[in-house]
């Protein structure tokens, strides 16, 4: 009994003594955390890396070109319906290219979900913009709203992503100052590394499980 009191004192009074200690101080503003840098020229290489150790298919193009080098990455898949929402900046080009019997077939976002929702789920490939990136991590920030809403990057086995390389931020604390959040809070962000996988017990990797199995990211230079 009184060695497990002695014991039990010692570790108490251990306690005590940490308590008694003074607190550490509080950094001052000069000693805020900083992310940081990564340079211009070094971010699009840099979250292309990054997002195909993932399994994301990342293509650097020139902005007039995306249309045509789409349509053959397409054709090398067969698909055959491509969902987007027709208000959606890159739209006017997508139907110009798209247009007659062209394939795929455009299948516009319209109407609320429960009356698109079967139809969206039987097609094959999804196209959005994106808000911006981020070269440290590899991702992608999407803010989906009524023109392109979230399930279109979500359902469809194919996403396909806009991303303009201007909009390519350094990390996220940077793209978070730079694109003001504090003050304007998005409702639904979307952060996207990679097509959706997942694993089981025994650590066999699943792709498309529970959303797209393929991502191309465009970066539109």
């Amino acid at each position: 009994m009184s060695s497990t009191t002695t014991s039990r004192e010692r570790i108490l009074g251990r306690l005590h003594a940490a308590c008694a200690r003074a607190a550490m101080p509080l950094p001052g503003c000069g000693d805020v955390w900083q992310a940081a840098d990564i340079p211009v020229e070094e971010r699009i290489p840099l979250l292309k890396k990054r997002m195909e150790t993932v399994r994301a298919e990342v293509h650097v193009m020139p902005e007039a070109e995306w249309p045509n080098r789409l349509a053959g990455m397409l054709s090398e898949r067969d698909v055959k319906t491509l969902a987007y929402g027709p208000e959606a900046w890159f739209g006017a080009a997508l139907r110009k290219k798209f247009k007659g019997k062209a394939a795929p077939s455009l299948v516009p976002y319209e109407g609320d979900v429960e009356a698109f929702r079967d139809t969206l789920f039987d097609t094959d490939a999804g196209i959005t913009g994106t808000l911006g990136g981020i070269a440290e991590n590899g991702t992608l920030i999407l803010w989906p709203d009524a023109v392109e809403p979230r399930l279109l990057s979500l359902v469809p086995s194919i996403h396909i992503a806009l991303l303009k390389a201007d909009s390519i931020h350094a990390t996220f604390a940077s793209a978070l100052r730079d694109m003001g959040w504090a003050k304007n809070m998005p409702t639904n962000a979307l952060l996207i590394s990679g097509p959706s996988k997942t694993a089981d017990i025994e650590m066999t990797l699943a792709f498309g499980v529970h959303g797209p199995r393929e991502l191309i990211v465009l970066v539109l230079e």
